[in-house]
């Protein structure tokens, strides 16, 4: 192959692109993202829509099926899946695996948006998200408490603090609070009343949600300007709904203290948040689908910190379960097995082959390739998860196997007699020239090379051979002398028997050792 002739031509070249893969995957691997999986893009939607107070069969002819129709024209779309719960519709579609998914999830988002305006009026906004399987745990658990504070306070910091500084946080998609003290108005009617006026509760809901409103009446203009006029309905102090009219009985107008009494209390909890026993409001903080899962962890922590600095100092803030460690331990776990595979390689490599040279030469290959793999990694778009870790891994025997192949085929053929390549056995190296050989033309002989040397004996090209070699002689440098000698006795045997008999080939090889 050509990569291994331009190798040992060119050692000092080989050396230098090695050196400079190790480089490029070192700047590469600095700049990988950390995940816990590949990043694979489900193709589907989900659409969800909250129905109150509606039956599953209500909830599947005025919302589920218009959402079905609504959505069975989009291309690419291969299967509707519709459930109808009781005061909820649950609708997935599952799009063709070549689906452009952001142009699809857009004309989702446009077909849903037209057919809400046939929704039932108590119908909430529809919610429109792409398939996420790795976001549905969150990325981040949080707990917010305190010894001395009660209930409604922390909830007050955890709402308007804490949950604000979260949401701004790069990476982060959303942010849920459980466990919080809500406050509101109670309107506890009294049935004995209701009946002897003849009035419903749902008279009475109408009545205070237009009292509870401000409606623009007009706009007042002059020459020079114009003005918009507006009723202002709101009621600012909840006691003052006590004070609306809310029906009228033979000219008598009934407010709503005539019908009930007003409390304001705080809500039923529908979630409750306990550290150790004692009362905590939890946040669980959500990545957005393309944020890296461990740089949206390490800056949640960093905003803890700024958070830490402005809360009371009675008030704690506990991170509970941080999904970012538990990636950044596993993968610290895969690499450390990647070594310990490493040089347990080695050492079983040195275990059979007995050379600290082979040895030595099959474990570098180890570090080159796995370093130089990163710059592909991250060329084509790749994070360090699990699957990527493993691959490195199971690469690990491989890369040794081969490595140990090209050994023992170096190895099989240096006992062969094939010569060693040095460099100053090249043209213009340092060494004792033999040249003054009668008849012979020698290589050269390192005068500082202490171990074994094989030198070619050719055949003088002046005698019209070209040079054809004869034999090979091994030998030492500080045996020179008896080198010379040996050489000239085997060429001129060589050439009395060539002369003698033709069977004597001129490319005909013995090894005569010196001492």
């Amino acid at each position: 192959m050509w990569i291994t002739r331009v190798s040992i031509n060119n050692p000092v070249f080989a050396t230098m692109v090695m050196v400079a893969l190790c480089v490029l995957g070192l700047f590469a691997y600095g700049r990988l993202g950390v995940e816990q999986m590949p990043d694979i893009t489900f193709p589907g939607a989900f659409i969800e829509v909250a129905y109150p107070g509606a039956s599953p069969e209500a909830v599947e002819r005025e919302v589920s099926k218009v959402i079905e129709e609504a959505l069975n024209s989009i291309a690419g779309v291969k299967r509707i899946t519709s459930r109808s719960f009781e005061g909820r519709s649950q609708t997935s579609v599952e799009f063709s695996l070549n689906a452009d998914m952001s142009r699809a999830m857009q004309e989702v988002r446009d077909r849903v948006a037209a057919v809400q305006a046939v929704f039932p009026r108590d119908a909430k906004a529809p919610t429109v998200a792409r398939f996420n399987n790795d976001n549905n745990q969150p990325t981040v658990s949080i707990a917010l408490l305190s010894p001395t504070r009660n209930a409604r306070e922390l909830s007050l910091l955890a709402d308007q603090t804490v949950s604000k500084r979260l949401g701004r946080v790069e990476g982060v998609a959303r942010v849920d609070i459980g466990g919080l003290a809500k406050r509101e108005v109670r309107i506890d009617l009294d049935p004995t009343r209701l009946r002897a006026y003849g009035i419903t509760p749902a008279e009475i809901a109408t009545a205070l949600r237009e009292a509870n409103n401000d409606q623009p009446v007009g706009l007042l203009s002059n020459n020079t300007t114009d003005a918009i006029l507006r009723v202002e309905g709101r009621v600012r102090d909840p006691h003052r709904f006590t004070e609306v009219v809310v029906a009228r009985r033979g000219g008598l107008a009934l407010t709503l203290g005539d019908l009930g009494s007003l409390v304001e209390r705080e809500k039923e909890p529908d979630s409750i948040g306990r550290i150790n026993g004692q009362r905590a409001v939890n946040f669980d903080v959500f990545k957005q689908q393309d944020a890296n899962i461990v740089a949206t962890g390490e800056a949640v922590k960093a905003a803890l910190e700024e958070l830490r600095k402005t809360l009371p100092q009675d008030v704690e803030l506990r991170v509970i379960f941080a999904a970012s460690d538990f990636v950044k331990d596993s993968l610290t776990g895969l690499q450390h097995t990647l070594i310990e595979g490493a040089l347990l390689t080695v050492a079983i490599v040195f275990l059979f082959l007995h050379s600290w040279r082979s040895t030595i030469i099959t474990g570098l290959t180890l570090p080159i390739a796995v370093i130089s793999s990163f710059i592909a990694v991250q060329a084509f778009g790749f994070t360090l998860n699990f699957m990527t870790m493993m691959a490195l891994s199971l690469c690990i025997g491989l890369l040794i196997d081969d490595a140990i192949v090209v050994r023992e085929n170096i190895v099989r053929h240096v006992h062969m007699g094939r010569a060693r390549r040095h460099r100053r056995d090249r043209p213009g190296g340092d060494g004792d020239d033999l040249r003054d050989l009668r008849g012979v033309r020698a290589g050269r002989v390192h005068g500082r090379h202490h171990r074994q040397v094989l030198l070619s004996v050719r055949r003088d090209g002046g005698r019209g051979c070209a040079g054809e070699p004869l034999r090979q002689l091994h030998a030492r440098p500080d045996a020179v002398e008896h080198l010379a000698r040996s050489a000239r006795r085997a060429c001129a045997q060589l050439a009395g028997g060539a002369a003698s008999d033709p069977r004597h080939r001129p490319h005909a090889r013995r090894a005569a050792h010196g001492v």
